[in-house]
Parts: C-alpha cells; sequence; structure tokens
C-alpha cells in the first residue's frame, strides 16, 4: 500500500514515504467539494487504469485554488493507493480523497471532519 515513483536502474520504481502536515481549510475544502463535485478528478483511462490529461488538470487547478502552486496534481482514491498507485511523472504530487464513507451524514463540522481525514489519510488531500 503505497504510491511509487518510477526509476531507471536496477530498480523499477522507488516507494515514497506517506506524509502529513498541518491541514488547511484550502484543502479541507478541496475535499468537501470533490465529495460533492468530483468532476473529472477521477476520471481514468479504460486501458491504463491512469489518470487522464483532463483528471491531471483539474487536480492541478483545485490544489492551486486551495493555494499551492504546483506544475502537477493528481488525485487517487484510498483503493488506488492501497493498490500501489504508480507516479506518472517525477514532478507529480499525488493526493488522496479520503473515502466520504466515513463520514455520518449529516454532519455540523464538515470541514473539520475533512481536516481530520486528511490526517488520518497517507498524503491525504
Amino acid at each position: 500500500m503505497a504510491i511509487h515513483k518510477k526509476v531507471k536502474g536496477k530498480r523499477k520504481h522507488l516507494v515514497l514515504p506517506a506524509f502529513g502536515f498541518e491541514p488547511t481549510d484550502g484543502l479541507a475544502q478541496m475535499i468537501i467539494d470533490a465529495w460533492a463535485h468530483p468532476g473529472h478528478l477521477l476520471e481514468r483511462d479504460t486501458k491504463t487504469h491512469l489518470p487522464t490529461r483532463r483528471a491531471v488538470e483539474e487536480a492541478t487547478a483545485r490544489v492551486k485554488k486551495a493555494g499551492y502552486d504546483l506544475d502537477r496534481a493528481v488525485v487517487i482514491t484510498e483503493a488506488e493507493h492501497d493498490n500501489d498507485y504508480l507516479m506518472q511523472s517525477d514532478n507529480e504530487i499525488v493526493f488522496v480523497l479520503p473515502n466520504n464513507g466515513r463520514v455520518a451524514a449529516p454532519t455540523k463540522n464538515l470541514l473539520d471532519t475533512a481536516k481530520l481525514l486528511m490526517g488520518c489519510t497517507p498524503n491525504g488531500v
């Protein structure tokens, strides 16, 4: 269960460590928005099962709206993370969208709940 990065040489990929950081309102809102309106974030190529160009563009735009200037962002599901997602670019930053099934609906504290789930999910958005 990890995110892998392609490398040249004997090893075909490296397992990247999961990380966490102080949740922000912008990224927490991105989670809430993705749960309600995923758009093309989770669109996958039917042959490769990898994020489409449209999914990458939308993820990058949403991350920028949340306040981060990244060249290439990708949003994957927890299942994709657990099935060892392989990064497609050296400058790709991968965010894992927490499963919204963990949230009791309706909730009064959705923003705070999203922040908590960011901390519980490896590389959580």
